[in-house]
Parts: structure tokens; C-alpha cells; sequence
């Protein structure tokens, strides 16, 4: 017979032992790999431009990570499915910020796209996109919604629709094109038939030609040197074709790590190498395994954030999830493509990975959502035995 202590040990076994089954290891490992493959290169980066990002980039990055991993423990022991409350506090607080920032933002490369606040600048654009993941989540899981109305879909565009235009005026045209995809995703997810969503894809087939007249200068031109970057290959084209060469000259193994030349010797715009250029410092440094363990830890994230919306049976959950995946696909894919020249050149960093506070932060957030949905799927199963 077991002893009162033996049992109480036994307890304590078996709620740690719970506890580590409702972790999500398969999203928690790749995070914490990619965050370390960030902190490096943002490092290494710093040490190869020098001066003021030598010393300060990295350690920024690590604050940011820290406060991220607060939020990320919150948001896993807590229930998602009363993250829409703050959810719609965020939407409002991020459309005030959106707006702020066309009048008093900072101007950097002739774009408005940050704040400064005391000791920090944040950047709305990357708020926004959270609270429009939850907000459309939350309202098309409603029990009364029929997403196939065609008021409850305008409803889900503008809820996307006004961040969008107020992104776009800024300029940043790759933060709005975002919300493209995250309010697409949870329509799906939400049973929009097929006919809708035929006619949803040949409306914006139409519609992007038909918006060309009305980009700026600067990004008619992305488009043409994405087509051609010979056109303009000292100016316009410069940043790919380099950015093409970094990521074909690293090799199987790469050159090996701040060993790489085209960012030390200044061929990729060191503005912003650690940021929407970093993944060419690491294929160019760690070669074609570095770069095939990066797209693999967004692999098995994105996997795990879909497995969690396939086995929840919850709809808020699911389709959070789903948006999650998207997100995280769209910025890897969009960041990696411009990278080596299968996308055009746009503003997207690359998760958990770029330098930047708003981004990081935001990115952990989305994660910790997602921790905490398999956690509450995974106790409702163990309680239900």
C-alpha cells in the first residue's frame, strides 16, 4: 500500500506530467530555435556594421524577447476564449495609434510607420494585424453568425478594412497586404461556400490590375525590377540582386558565421540586414543546411498551429489557429521569397527572427494564443477520461 507521502508524490507526478502534455513542444522548440538564430545574426550583424548597432541591436532584441516570453507564459496559462475582450480593446487602441501615426509619426525611407514613445518605438501597423486575427476570429465564430450572409462578410471587411486603408496610406503596402490573408483564412475556416470564394478570387484577379494606377512611384518600380531586376541594377534592382548572389554563394555548408562577405563589405543595404534582408545573412553564412533547419522550425510551427485548429472543437479556438498559421506563413513565405527574387521587395520581416520590438513581441504573442489553445484542448481530454 502506498504511504500519504508516496501518495502525494504520486499527485504531484502526475499534474507535472500533465502539465508537460499540455506544452506544445512542437511550436515551443522551433520559437526558441528561431529566436536564437535571430539574437545571433541580429548580433552578428550588428558586428559586421558596426558603430551604435554593434552594441545596442542585440541587446534590444533580448529585452524584447524577455518581455515576449512574459507575455507568451500569461497568454499559455490562461483561457483563450476570453482573449477577444482585450482583443477589441487592442482593435480600438491600434486603430488610435494607426491614425497618430499619419499626423506625428516617425518618417524613416519616406514612409510614416512608427511611434515614439518615452524609450521606445513601437510600430502600430503589427497591432493591428493581432487585434484583426481576434476580432474576425471572435465574430465569426459566433454561434448566431452565418458567414455566408452577405452582411456578415462585409462586416469581416471592414473590421480588416479600415487598418488596411490606414497601413496603406502610410505607406506599407506589405503590413496591409497581410490582413489580406488572415481575414481570407478564417472565412474559409468558417464555412464560406465555394461559389463565394470563386467569385471572391476572380473579383481580386480583376482588382489588382485595376489598382496599379494608383501605387506610388516607388512601388510600380518594385514591380518592374521584381521582373526585371537588370533594369535598374545599381539603384532599384540593387537590393536583390545582391540579396540572390548572398543567398547562392553561402553553399551547402555557408561560409561560416560572420564570415559572410556581401553583408560585411556592404553589398546588402546594412540598414536593414538585420531586419527584411536577414535571412540572406544566414543562407550566405550557414549555406543550404542553415537555411533548410530555418525553413524547417517554420514548418513544424505553422503544423502545430494547424494540428491545434484541426483537433480543438471549439470554433473561436480553431479559427485562431488557422489565422496564426496564416500569419506566420504569409510574413516566412513573403520575407524569404523577396529574398531570393520569387517575390517582390516589401517591408515584411521575417518571425521571430528580424530585429524589431513590435514585431517580436507581437509574434510571441500570437504564439502564447496558440500554447494556450492546445492546452485547454488537451485538458478537456484528459478530464473527459
Amino acid at each position: 500500500m502506498l504511504t500519504v507521502s508516496e501518495k502525494g508524490e504520486e499527485s504531484v507526478f502526475r499534474k507535472l506530467l500533465k502539465l508537460l502534455l499540455r506544452i506544445d513542444w512542437l511550436a515551443l522548440i522551433p520559437m526558441i530555435i528561431l529566436l536564437v538564430y535571430g539574437v545571433m545574426f541580429i548580433y552578428g550583424t550588428g558586428q559586421q556594421v558596426g558603430g551604435y548597432a554593434a552594441v545596442t541591436f542585440w541587446k534590444k532584441q533580448l529585452v524584447w524577447i524577455a518581455l515576449g516570453f512574459v507575455v507568451w507564459l500569461v497568454l499559455a496559462f490562461s483561457n483563450y476564449r476570453y482573449v477577444w475582450i482585450p482583443g477589441w480593446i487592442l482593435y480600438a487602441i491600434g486603430l488610435l495609434m494607426l491614425v497618430m501615426v499619419l499626423f506625428w509619426g516617425v518618417k524613416v525611407y519616406g514612409a510614416k510607420r512608427w511611434l515614439d514613445l518615452p524609450g521606445f518605438r513601437v510600430q502600430p501597423s503589427e497591432f493591428a494585424k493581432l487585434a484583426v486575427l481576434i476580432t474576425v476570429a471572435w465574430f465569426v465564430s459566433l454561434k448566431d453568425i452565418d458567414i455566408n450572409k452577405i452582411w456578415n462578410i462585409g462586416i469581416c471587411a471592414i473590421i480588416g478594412g479600415i487598418p488596411f486603408f490606414l497601413i496603406l496610406i502610410e505607406p506599407d503596402l506589405g503590413s496591409a497586404s497581410a490582413m489580406i490573408p488572415i481575414v481570407a483564412v478564417l472565412l474559409f475556416v468558417a464555412r464560406l461556400k465555394w461559389r463565394i470564394i470563386i467569385f471572391f478570387v476572380a473579383s481580386a484577379l480583376i482588382a489588382v490590375p485595376a489598382a496599379y494606377p494608383f501605387l506610388h512611384d516607388y512601388q510600380k518600380e518594385r514591380i518592374y525590377v521584381f521582373l526585371d531586376p537588370d533594369r535598374d541594377p545599381l539603384n532599384r534592382g540593387w537590393n536583390q540582386l545582391q540579396s540572390e548572389l548572398a543567398v547562392g554563394s553561402g553553399g551547402t555548408w555557408g561560409k561560416g558565421f560572420m564570415e559572410g562577405t556581401q553583408n560585411t563589405l556592404g553589398f546588402l543595404p546594412q540598414t536593414v540586414s538585420n531586419t527584411d534582408f536577414i535571412f540572406s545573412v544566414i543562407a550566405e553564412e550557414t549555406g543550404f543546411v542553415g537555411s533548410c533547419t530555418l525553413l524547417l522550425m517554420y514548418t513544424l510551427i505553422i503544423a502545430a498551429a494547424l494540428r491545434t485548429a484541426i483537433v480543438t472543437r471549439d470554433e473561436f479556438g480553431k479559427c485562431l489557429a488557422a489565422g496564426i498559421a496564416a500569419v506566420i506563413f504569409f510574413h516566412s513565405f513573403v520575407n524569404i521569397g523577396m529574398s531570393i527574387r520569387i517575390m517582390p521587395v516589401t517591408g515584411i520581416p521575417l518571425p521571430l527572427v528580424s530585429y524589431g520590438g513590435s514585431f517580436t513581441l507581437t509574434m510571441m504573442t500570437y504564439l502564447g494564443i496558440l500554447q494556450s489553445i492546445y492546452a485547454c484542448t488537451i485538458k478537456e481530454k484528459q478530464d473527459s477520461r
